[in-house]
């Protein structure tokens, strides 16, 4: 069994808040006495996650994502809890753990941008003490996976915002990090950006057996990157499994989607059918996932059928009714 890289045990972060009521004189009063309100940002949140894993850090806003990678990567302490990372407790900062790290932000920048990127890389290399040769390497393999060439000798401020994430990318993995950690990557990404960093993130994964943590609100890049998700609310972990284990716990239904030749049948469907859509001959159905099988078979024999796809319920509908009830059935 692989060794956890990760290791968060009964995880609690409150931070202590200044409240003070609207106008001038609330504004006097609080010089004085000052009121404060605790807020917990994050609860009793335990978890592993093994080497190599693509883990799925998931929750709406507020619910304490950024908190837990904040911790992980030692740029907070924890209220409570005990945390392990490559085997280091990470807010002691200490060189040997940060050289084995990283976070990429979606909305932060390292890059300076009057400079070219090739050179803010060489001083990154100097930072983290990699060697020449080894930096030549990985900076060539990570050039040709971004497809950045012509990027590396013009000023950052040039450039548009896919094209400087490419660079924010390049600057947290030239020191080839154990760990990574990406708060929201793709971040106000165009279509076509955020396809083409999903499949160098699942490359580079691929290639570097390197262990990532993901958070992301476009469950696009979930589901086409995570097997596994975490989803956090209110600070509690609701959930830690399968993100297709986690659509069946919570949508006990399918959809079939028929096409039909001819008059569409409606008559003849069965009772446990519900009609979502229905329009030229095609029909979208609900149908209780435990019985599927035998309503697909029904339909099949007895109804004009051109086309039939079974699927499950998308997952974003899934995450929403997370969000929305705040926990997660057993």
């Amino acid at each position: 069994m692989t060794a956890s890289q990760i290791v968060v045990k009964n995880l609690c972060k409150t931070y202590r808040v200044p409240e003070r009521e609207a106008g001038v004189g609330a504004a006097l009063k609080s010089l004085m006495h000052r009121v404060y309100r605790d807020v917990e940002a994050v609860r009793d949140v335990s978890f592993e996650i093994a080497r190599g894993e693509f883990v799925g850090f998931i929750g709406p806003n507020g619910a304490g994502k950024t908190t837990t990678l904040k911790v992980l990567s030692g740029l907070l302490h924890p209220t409570a809890g005990e945390v392990r990372v490559l085997g280091f407790t990470p807010w002691e900062r200490r060189h040997d753990y940060l050289r084995r790290i990283s976070m990429v932000l979606g909305n932060k920048s390292q890059m300076l941008w009057d400079i070219p990127p090739l050179d803010s890389f060489n001083v990154l290399g100097d930072i983290y003490h990699v060697p020449p040769a080894e930096f030549k390497r990985t900076l060539d393999e990570l050039v040709a996976l971004l497809d950045m060439e012509e990027l590396l000798t013009k000023p950052v401020r040039n450039f548009s915002l896919g094209e400087r994430m490419k660079c924010e990318l390049v600057a947290g993995l030239l020191h080839r990090p154990d760990v990574l950690f990406l708060d929201e990557p793709t971040l106000g990404l165009d279509v076509s950006m955020q396809a083409r960093l999903r499949r160098f993130f699942a490359e580079y994964n691929r290639r570097s057996g390197v262990t990532v943590i993901l958070t992301s609100h476009y469950m696009a890049d979930v589901t086409a990157l995570c097997p596994r998700v975490i989803l956090i609310h209110h600070g509690q972990l609701l959930y830690d499994g399968a993100l297709q284990g986690l659509a069946e716990k919570l949508a006990p239904f399918k959809l079939i989607r028929l096409a039909l030749s001819g008059a569409n049948g409606q008559a003849a469907l069965p009772p446990e059918a519900d009609v979502v859509e229905q329009e030229n001959g095609h029909l979208t159905l609900r149908v209780p996932r435990a019985t599927t099988p035998t309503i697909t078979a029904h339909l099949l024999n007895t109804l004009p059928v051109v086309d039939l796809s079974v699927e499950d319920p998308p997952i974003e509908a899934v995450i929403d009714q997370i969000y929305q009830e705040g926990k997660v059935e057993v």
